[in-house]
């Protein structure tokens, strides 16, 4: 295979600059989401000095999702997508703003510091599932896979410059301008999805409340392939979530180094960002429910393998193949979800494929630490990998349609 269908496909940039914007808008607004995260929690520790309301942060992002996220995805397949969009844009800006003003000020209880963050939160599950349209409403279809490994790289750089880049905001300038900087960043998200045109639903807009809902529902429990890349993902997420048993591995293994714990991120961001720019193949290959099994299967894999690894090279060596092997089946994942949903329901799958992916590891990282508590972080690794695989070999046995895909085929 030729180095050209090796590197991620950028037509996408070439042929839409309405594409483009986006992609720029989206990329510096999650550098601020990176930065922000780290400064909550900073903020959140520096205030109590208690694990348990770090934890809370955790808690206060992933409520608004699993609470709002469906009714939210319902709202978006009535109206115009790119209206609520923006909207829950301007949102999560405020919320930032708001934030940056008690982070200069100092006068804001903890408690309304995490009621900020679930505001922002909930304005994210909002702007999620109308933003889940635009890639398959703006580009052909042959690109809409090269359109989402775009978004897939970029969102993995920002995840490895963010939270450094956040470290030395904070110790240089304090926690408001971190805030502050986050907040401006929606601008440019604002002003890359302004100049779309009108996004209502192609087809029967969605019946209102409950009933909306659970005609998404119905869709998710009937469509095999659909329902197989999200039962995949949560195998990925909920089983074998390891970054809450890192700091405990590090202490097993590695001595407690700090050196070696600040590098095990890094290594999962790293190997997203190198499948990430070299998806050409896969995006090309046209397989996205092969390509999501199989990635599954060697995330699960390698994070049991890490479990057992005394050498610490070899170890990060391991979690940058977890890191590559999760990013291509999450990037199979989401073209599978935009490309077999009909738009009309896009909303509201999109929105339970954001609850799946954002809610589950938090899910994966108590299951963790509860199997840690009882026995070991290196026994939750592998115990956890090792479900992990079994559980991806029952659905890509169970699921011929998803693993059998040839194609990506237009939505029914």
């Amino acid at each position: 295979m030729s180095l050209s269908r090796t590197l991620i496909d950028v037509r996408p940039l070439r042929t839409s600059p309405v594409f483009r914007r986006l992609l720029i808008g989206r990329t510096v607004s999650a550098l601020g989401g990176f930065m922000t995260m780290v400064t909550v929690m900073y903020q959140v520790w520096e205030m109590t000095h208690s694990a348990a309301w770090s934890g809370a942060v955790g808690l206060a992002q992933a409520l608004p999702l699993v609470c709002f996220g469906l009714f939210a995805g319902a709202w978006a397949d009535r109206g115009d997508r790119r209206r609520i969009f923006l909207a829950a844009t301007v949102g999560q800006a405020v919320c930032s703003l708001l934030l940056a003003v008690q982070g200069f000020t100092g006068n804001v209880p903890v408690g309304g510091v995490l009621a900020l963050v679930a505001a922002q939160s909930a304005c994210a599950a909002v702007g999620g599932p109308a933003a889940g349209v635009f890639v398959p409403r703006l580009l052909p279809k042959e690109q809409v896979a090269s359109g989402l490994a775009l978004y897939q790289v970029t969102g993995q750089a920002m995840m490895f410059v963010g939270p450094a880049l956040g470290g030395l905001l904070l110790g240089w300038f304090g926690i408001g301008v971190c805030y502050l900087l986050d907040a401006l960043s929606f601008l440019l998200s604002f002003y890359g999805a302004f100049g779309l045109p009108a996004l209502p639903p192609e087809g029967e807009p969605s019946r209102a409340g409950l009933r909306g809902v659970l005609d998404g529902l119905r869709f998710l429990a009937g469509h095999r392939v659909v329902r197989g890349a999200l039962v995949t993902d949560l195998a990925a997420t909920v089983l074998s979530m390891p970054v809450s048993l890192f700091p405990l591995i590090n202490d097993e293994r590695f001595g407690g180094d700090p050196r070696t714990l600040g590098l095990f991120l890094s290594a999962v961001a790293i190997g997203g960002v190198l499948a990430s720019a070299l998806s050409g193949a896969v995006t090309h290959l046209a397989r996205p429910g092969l390509v999501m099994l199989f990635g599954a299967g060697v995330w699960g894999a390698a994070l049991a393998s890490f479990g057992v690894m005394s050498s610490p090279w070899v170890g990060l060596g391991l979690l940058v193949v977890a890191g590559g092997a999760d990013a291509l089946s999450v990037l199979s994942r989401t073209t599978i979800v935009q490309t077999r949903t009909p738009d009309a329901l896009l909303g509201r799958v999109t929105a339970a494929e954001q609850i799946v992916g954002q809610a589950g590891p938090h899910l994966g990282n108590m299951r963790a630490g509860l199997v840690a508590g009882a026995t070991s972080g290196a026994t939750a690794l592998v115990t956890g990998g090792l479900l992990c695989l079994v559980a991806v070999v029952y659905v890509g046995a169970s699921t011929r349609e998803l693993r059998d895909d040839r194609t990506v085929p237009e939505a029914p």
